[in-house]
């Protein structure tokens, strides 16, 4: 959830209030409460609690004007699985160089402890002890350690940031993986920088007389003129911790935090009001003439001589279409570089090598030389976090893929990876709705094609004298299950290596002989076949035996553990399973208890659990199905979900019963 909260031009000001919120904590001081705290209150499972957290931005002025955050925390550690919380990792954008990029100084971390002799100890950071470490060519990060961390420690750290960059004023998040007592930032925004700042979560703010905005007369001044501030104060207390868990995008898309977004400035030299914000429209001209996208686009011809071969006896569009996707996917290799922009899509060509941008808009380029509609398609990854659709923001997009338009249906594709099949998108992709962009016409909002896993296995096994099933085990594994299936396998050095990794995991079942087929036919079902034999009793001497007939795909636990979730169940995609399981027992054998079968569902068709059993002398099949109709489940059908599983569960625990004659 997202509220905004105020536009800052428009903003009056009520009489200053003496705040004690106003002013940072003191650094290095502890109390014996702190020292001497076994745990907290209102989180008792708590590994660590931060006990203060104070931040500070504001934009200075005089000779460069620049963006100043400061950054002061103290948090109690319980025990060692709290110990992470000394580890700590400041991330900086580089820009163009490094001289223009952000900094990190004055940092400050101490360790405050009690000595087993009941005395207090301190630890100060060694500043040998800072690292800067490059992340790639637009990101570094400064490292340090908290020294002499143990149970029942307070650790505290501080340090400044500064930053060139304006326009990305410093969000501030409420909630991390710890819970916080307190949490307080404290912004001053000149009169002239109009940014609109949002909420994000599902936490309230504190409010009362010491929170309302305060002016701050001429606090900001550039080449002798001077402007007024708005001073806001934003805080919580007693703040739960951000459970993540299993099915779910960008945390920053759900956690409580403070967001800004430069809307307009005022150039105090000319007067002039720049506007930051634009239309759609304005965002198309400057993506179709931009060198880094349009252009590359454009470059059809680059392709028109190498794609003769490639299409040459295709017998229809859709044909064609593959034959240019698959010839894109197997001349490059993906660097690992995500982003919208390409450098060129000739050199990465030359190279066999290059960004997502190099080789997707190389993918639209070659579609279109080849006389395919195919527009490209901009998006936000789920790691990226959720776009904003009120106005566009070209930077929160960090993908691009192709969209081709064959008769009266679109496929997306992305050519990054080499076991993606013609019109399926990586789960990375699936986040929400893409931006369309095209060379002749206005951009749009598109919806990303349906997907689904699917995956059927076939079991026919044979109970044999000695107590060991016999026989063979099949998988079909297709669409999107097709793809994750050939990435674990290409992850193996050979087939041979991937099977005898399977062996290994399963200690009760060996395989004997296998035969896997369509690992290259990426449009194809892969389809595993095994024979196999497993271990079930030591021998039939017994009148009855027991047999759980959930051989595989057995959930032994759920993945929805949280006692309520604010935030949506995302799974990327439907998803179906289906599980056949027939046996022969020997000649004398029959069932004498049967197992029930089974059939529930979740509210509003999302999804069901069937299970099946047929039985006639000693032979008897036995069927189940897990099904997810919907990619996506609103935090209100939590409850149900949990409960699903839960059921799921109970009912895999049912045994049959088979005696002898």
């Amino acid at each position: 959830m997202i509220k905004s909260l105020l536009s800052l031009l428009s903003l009056f000001f009520l009489v200053n209030v003496a705040n004690a919120q106003d002013e940072d904590f003191q650094y290095g001081q502890f109390s014996w409460d702190e020292l001497n705290m076994k745990s907290y209150k209102n989180d008792t499972s708590a590994h660590a609690v931060v006990l203060k957290e104070y931040g500070n931005a504001w934009i200075s002025s005089n000779d460069e004007i620049r963006l100043q955050y400061e950054y002061h925390v103290k948090i109690k550690i319980f025990d060692n699985k709290g110990f992470n919380e000394g580890k700590i990792e400041i991330p900086i954008y580089k820009g163009d160089s490094d001289d223009r990029g952000e900094t990190v100084t004055e940092i400050s971390a101490k360790t405050t402890f009690v000595n087993d002799n009941g005395t207090i100890g301190a630890a100060e950071l060694d500043k040998k002890g800072i690292f800067t470490v490059n992340e790639n060519q637009y990101w570094k990060k400064v490292t340090f350690a908290l020294p002499n961390l143990r149970n029942g420690c307070v650790i505290e750290y501080k340090y400044r940031l500064t930053s060139p960059y304006i326009q990305h004023f410093k969000s501030w998040e409420f909630q991390s993986d710890i819970p916080k007592m307190s949490s307080v930032y404290r912004v001053h925004l000149p009169g002239v920088y109009n940014y609109n700042v949002s909420i994000r979560g599902p936490l309230k703010l504190l409010e009362g007389p010491e929170y309302k905005p305060e002016r701050e007369s001429e606090c900001f001044s550039i080449a002798g003129i001077k402007a007024d501030c708005s001073k806001f104060i934003f805080a919580m207390k007693d703040i739960p911790p951000f459970i993540e868990e299993d099915y779910m995008t960008s945390r920053k898309n759900f956690v409580s935090a403070i967001n800004f977004e430069l809307q307009e400035y005022y150039n105090l030299n000319t007067g002039v009001k720049i506007q930051m914000t634009k239309e759609w429209k304005d965002v198309d001209k400057e993506m179709r003439i931009s060198e880094y996208f349009g252009s590359q686009i454009k470059k059809k011809d680059f392709f028109k001589e190498k794609l003769i071969p490639v299409i040459n006896g295709t017998n229809n569009e859709l044909d064609k279409a593959k034959a240019v996707y698959n010839f894109i996917q197997k001349n490059y290799k993906w660097n690992g570089f995500k982003g919208i922009y390409s450098d060129g899509i000739r050199k990465a060509f030359e190279k066999h090598t290059g960004t997502v941008a190099d080789i997707n808009l190389s993918l639209v380029a070659a579609l279109n030389s080849a006389g395919l509609n195919t527009e490209a398609v901009l998006l936000s990854t789920r790691s990226n976090g959720l776009l904003s659709k009120i106005y566009p923001v070209i930077t929160e997009f960090d993908w691009v893929v192709a969209k081709v338009n064959i008769g009266d249906k679109a496929y997306y594709c992305d050519a990054t990876d080499p076991l993606l099949p013609f019109g399926i998108l990586p789960l990375h992709c699936l986040n929400d709705q893409g931006r369309a962009m095209s060379i002749d016409k206005p951009s749009y909002w598109v919806d990303f094609s349906p997907q689904e896993k699917t995956s059927t296995y076939l079991l026919d096994l044979v109970l044999q004298e000695n107590g060991k099933l016999k026989g063979r085990i099949v998988n079909y594994s297709a669409g999107y299950d097709g793809y994750l299936k050939r990435k674990k396998i290409k992850g193996f050095n050979s087939v041979d290596e991937y099977i005898e990794d399977l062996d290994d995991k399963q200690p009760k079942l060996r395989i004997l002989k296998s035969d896997i087929k369509n690992i290259d036919s990426l449009e194809l079902p892969l389809v595993e076949n095994y024979e196999v034999e497993m271990d079930v009793y030591d021998n039939l001497n017994a009148k009855k035996f027991t047999f759980n007939p959930f051989i595989l795909s057995k959930i032994s636990e759920n993945p929805f553990k949280l006692a309520e979730r604010s935030y949506p169940v995302d799974l990327g995609m439907p998803l179906t399973e289906r599980v056949t399981l027939n046996i022969e027992l020997p000649a004398g054998y029959t069932i004498e208890t049967p197992p029930k079968d089974i059939s529930f569902a979740l509210p509003n068709n999302g999804g069901r659990f069937v299970t099946q059993f047929t039985g006639i002398g000693n032979k008897f099949s036995f069927s189940h199905l897990i099904s997810h109709k919907k990619a996506i489940y609103a935090s209100e059908e939590y409850p149900y979900l949990k409960e699903f599983y839960n059921q799921v569960i109970l009912s895999e625990k049912s045994d049959l019963v088979f005696r002898k004659n």
